[in-house]
């Protein structure tokens, strides 16, 4: 042996073994080890969301880092989700891309992943957050598949859970107001509720109206339809000033009163309310871009649920106390709330704008409204 050096027996065995063990821990979670996206097209579907590797590692402070190639993107108006904070991502596979549509969903390729996390507080007044569950849409060969995976407490993993479990949530807002309720989460047979339309799954946010709004990279400011063209991820676009646009519902500057009264009802409302939609057989139809009183449901007597209360019409211009729609937003009793899932209290701020919008409206009283 050469002098000066020296030799430790069992040494290598011990590096060995320290090694394995730390692969052992860490592979626990598959977060971070592997650069591509993992595509499954048919079931058996990873039990992990870490298996997919649409993230460089495990939850902090209730955020993901998007592995390569997996883009994150927001909405002007999003679906209301109890307060619960969204985080959204797309992936598509390399050399494909989505098809431009003007006033639809977008159409995607096969192989396409749409991801949403949904995060609440630990407390508000910490800024501190938790991820509760990540929903992921997967564009299968025949059709799109909804996956719901919920976190761990350690917030190292999220599991495949079909029929996910309520998950209570409590935390006290800044102010001191304090959130206590049970979050109910749709299994995979309720994601059709919303989702789907002539009985085909398909998603909703990701319309030319919702995603032409500027939002923050890695690389700087960019607007959303641009990027998405400038990385290849659609095809068919034109400008961003010439596309759709939503208004923000909570944004004044964004639009008029009724622009974002508008893009509310579309985002919270239209995905059953409308043609094709699992309540289209009502006639009402609370889509963006056409509003139509009669099928706005003004002066409409319901034939779904009926009467509410002495309530007898949908909506009663300039009388929202008397309008069925906004009753249905403020409740959150079983059979009367709406939506009738993803939502457990009541929206405050959001229904606060549709009482001003329909306060705001002229025409036809309805005639008697129920001596209120």
């Amino acid at each position: 042996m050469a002098r000066g050096r020296r030799f430790v027996p069992g040494l290598q065995s011990i590096l060995l073994l320290f090694v394995a063990c730390l692969a052992t821990f860490f592979c626990a979670c598959d977060f971070g080890f592997h650069r591509g996206v993992r595509l499954t097209l048919e079931q058996p579907f990873p039990k992990k969301l870490s298996a997919w590797h649409l993230f460089a590692g495990s939850a902090k402070n209730g955020q993901l880092t998007p592995n390569t190639g997996v883009l994150p993107y927001d909405l002007n108006t999003p679906l209301f989700s109890d307060y619960a904070d969204k985080y959204r991502f797309v992936w598509m596979p390399a050399g494909t891309s989505a098809e431009y549509r003007e006033d639809a969903t977008f159409e995607f390729p096969v192989g396409t992943i749409l991801a949403k996390s949904f995060a609440f507080p630990l407390d508000d007044r910490t800024r501190e957050q938790r991820l509760i569950e990540t929903r992921l849409l997967v564009r299968t060969k025949s059709a799109w598949v909804p996956l719901p995976y919920m976190w761990n407490a350690s917030q190292t993993e999220s599991t495949l859970q079909m029929v996910p479990d309520p998950v209570h949530i409590h935390y006290t807002e800044a102010d001191g107001r304090p959130h206590d309720f049970t979050y109910q989460i749709p299994n995979t047979n309720e994601c059709h509720e919303c989702h789907d339309n002539n009985k085909v799954l398909q998603p909703i946010g990701p319309k030319a109206r919702n995603l032409n709004k500027d939002f923050l990279y890695q690389d700087g400011l960019a607007n959303q339809l641009a990027h998405w063209v400038k990385v290849g991820y659609l095809r068919g676009a034109p400008k961003p000033g010439t596309a759709p646009q939503a208004a923000k519902w909570d944004r004044p500057e964004s639009g008029s009163l009724s622009a974002r009264a508008l893009a509310y009802l579309d985002n919270n409302c239209a995905h059953c309310h409308q043609p094709g939609g699992t309540a289209g057989y009502t006639g009402v139809d609370l889509g963006l871009g056409h509003f139509d009183a009669a099928k706005f449901g003004v002066c409409k007597h319901p034939n779904s649920a009926g009467n509410m209360g002495d309530r007898r019409y949908d909506l009663v211009p300039g009388r929202p106390d008397d309008s069925i729609l906004v009753y249905r937003l403020e409740s959150i009793a079983p059979k009367v709330v709406m939506p009738q899932i993803g939502r457990d209290v009541a929206h405050t701020e959001g229904v606060a704008l549709i009482r001003e919008w329909v306060t705001s409206l002229q025409g036809s009283s309805c005639g008697s409204v129920g001596g209120r």
